[in-house]
């Protein structure tokens, strides 16, 4: 937390410094209202001196204002100061969860990192608002009103030495009580942030097995558990503010009770006696500030360190310090893709997901990755675009290590589509000109033709610009996906890979897409993982995988004959007229 702070205020350092000169100036008005009331009474009320009284009147008016714009200033600095500081916060969380490998990724779940960036921002975010004027001000007036206490009446000032101890040893107590209790409420925080999500997420799958009410009762007990613990602190917190109330009080009455044998005996004035009781309310009200601030600080403390554990991670993934920059393909066709004895293996696991994977993905020819599930295809080619970086050997594109690219100039020549496609808010255009702001809209009516989409995007009310909801939960799977293959098409990239892509299509749709994609991408390298024999068998070459390693490598006839693995996938799916 203390790291997270010195670096986001470090930029808001002559504001912060403003921030203490306004604090200073607003503590110096406060104690000197009660000295100049005093004064008034002393001076102009017992001896009838009205020009005194309204020219030291309209000296207390001006501090009386003065304060106030202090006041006013100082908490419009700290929040713009606090604001600044999330907003950096945000946004180099945001940059760095971008920057994350997928293993870094599933770390700290999307749940978590959500928290992060929302939740608990906003804590540190608050506290520090509060904090730049409160923690100034609180000890400022604290300390300037024992010192002019002790101007008004020395003798009277021995009860704050009384009162002060009482109320720090409440304190205390309280806090020492208070501060376990938020860490605890911060962490099942956390808990009730990711169960609905958990929920919200697997809606249909919950209601498909009939557990709902096994799910609300799993939620109920999270959120009672956390009810049970904020309840613990506003009970604890309930006492505090009536306890120290009832000390002030008492302190008061006590103040008062002495203090009207000491006017009495002529050791000091009624006004002194008024000014002191002031000093004194300041001084209290001080730790009653400097409280409201500590029992916010621990949830703070936790939330930042949260923050500051994702800012620390150091990713996996970097891109070279001299990165090489892949040419054009004004020379002829781009994209010769070569895994050299590629091996990856997540960090701290024992085995290799895959190893030993060599074959080469050519400009102009479909390369088919198949296996059983498990076998480790879509970490294959996720590879390609350094969602993970190879534990061994080595992946290059036209003679270049991927590694030694810029991610970003990587990303330009690949046109990927996962195994789920994601739709983005906005509209069908938006979505599909993510990879080419420019496309014109020809271009993506061209697009959603080769990914067999333009029917149904033409039925639309609105067509290219019908909404589109977070998700692309307002379309069917098949269009989704057919929308994300239209959206790599419109990016026109020297290397297609199609994770599992057509799993949601029917077989006449699927055959009428490949046969249009094949003349669009006869230029360009194209992987694809499949599921569907059936989808593959015009492939180029397969490439068959079996428990993370190759075991198969050639065009269909050639793996038929000599691929046990292969000729299991195909004769499990197709008879033997269909392979024939």
């Amino acid at each position: 937390m203390k790291r997270l702070l010195l670096t986001y205020l470090r930029p808001y350092k002559w504001r912060i410094s403003a921030i203490f000169v306004i604090v200073l100036l607003q503590c110096i008005g406060n104690l000197y209202l009660p000295t100049l009331n005093a004064d008034i009474i002393n001076n102009g009320v017992v001896k009838g001196d009205t020009n005194y009284i309204l020219r030291v009147g309209a000296i207390m008016l001006a501090v009386a204002i003065g304060t106030a714009i202090c006041s006013i200033l100082s908490n419009f600095n700290a929040a713009k100061t606090a604001m600044g500081a999330g907003r950096d916060i945000r946004g180099d969380l945001y940059r760095k969860v971008q920057s994350l490998s997928q293993s870094e990724m599933g770390r700290f779940g999307a749940p978590s990192l959500i928290t992060r960036n929302t939740n608990d921002v906003q804590q540190v975010q608050m506290v520090t608002a509060i904090g730049l004027t409160m923690m100034l001000f609180a000890p400022m007036s604290a300390i300037g009103g024992i010192i002019m206490a002790l101007r008004q009446d020395r003798l009277l000032s021995i009860s704050l030495a009384v009162i002060l101890p009482v109320m720090f040893v409440f304190l205390f107590l309280v806090l020492r009580t208070a501060i376990p209790l938020f860490r605890t409420v911060q962490s099942r925080t956390d808990r009730i942030n990711q169960l609905m999500r958990e929920n919200l997420g697997g809606i249909r799958v919950i209601r498909a097995f009939s557990r709902v009410q096994y799910e609300e009762k799993r939620f109920a007990e999270v959120n009672t558990d956390l009810t049970g613990l904020w309840s613990k602190v506003f009970k604890l917190f309930s006492l505090v503010f009536p306890i120290l109330f009832l000390i002030m009080n008492l302190s008061m009455a006590g103040i008062m009770w002495v203090g009207s044998y000491r006017v009495d005996s002529e050791g000091m004035q009624a006004a002194n006696l008024m000014a002191f009781i002031q000093y004194v309310m300041q001084i209290l009200f001080s730790v009653l500030m400097a409280t409201m601030l500590a029992a916010m600080i621990p949830r703070a403390v936790a939330s930042g360190n949260r923050v500051q554990d994702v800012l620390d991670v150091e990713p996996a993934i970097k891109d070279p310090a001299t990165p090489v920059v892949l040419p054009s393909r004004d020379g002829g066709p781009r994209g010769l893709v070569e895994f050299k004895d590629v091996e990856f293996r997540y960090p701290g696991a024992q085995d290799a997901i895959i190893s030993h994977i060599s074959f080469t993905a050519r400009p102009g020819e479909t390369t088919a990755i198949v296996g059983s599930t498990g076998s480790g295809k879509s970490t294959l080619i996720g590879l390609v675009p350094r969602l993970n970086d190879v534990s061994a050997g080595s992946i290059s594109i036209d003679g270049n290590d991927i590694r030694d690219m810029a991610r970003a100039d990587l990303w330009q020549h690949i046109g990927f589509v996962p195994q789920k496609a994601f739709l983005f808010s906005g509209t069908v255009a938006s979505n599909l000109r993510y990879g080419n702001p420019d496309a014109t809209d020809e271009e993506l009516w061209h697009a959603l033709r080769i990914a067999q989409a333009e029917e149904f995007v033409r039925a639309m009310p609105e067509g290219l610009y019908e909404p589109i909801t977070q998700g692309g939960t307002n379309v069917s799977g098949g269009q989704r996906q057919r929308l994300a293959i239209a959206r790599a098409i419109v990016k026109r990239p020297d290397i297609y890979v199609f994770d599992d892509s057509f799993s949601a299509l029917d077989l006449k749709t699927d055959a009428m897409l490949r046969a249009a994609l094949k003349q669009e991408t006869k230029d360009a390298t194209v992987i694809v993982v499949a599921q569907r024999v059936s989808t593959i068998l015009h492939a180029d070459q397969i490439v068959v995988l079996e428990q993370g390693g190759m075991c198969g490598l050639g065009d269909h006839a050639e793996l038929l004959k000599g691929c046990g693995t292969y000729q299991e996938i195909v004769y499990s799916q197709l008879s033997a007229e269909e392979v024939a």
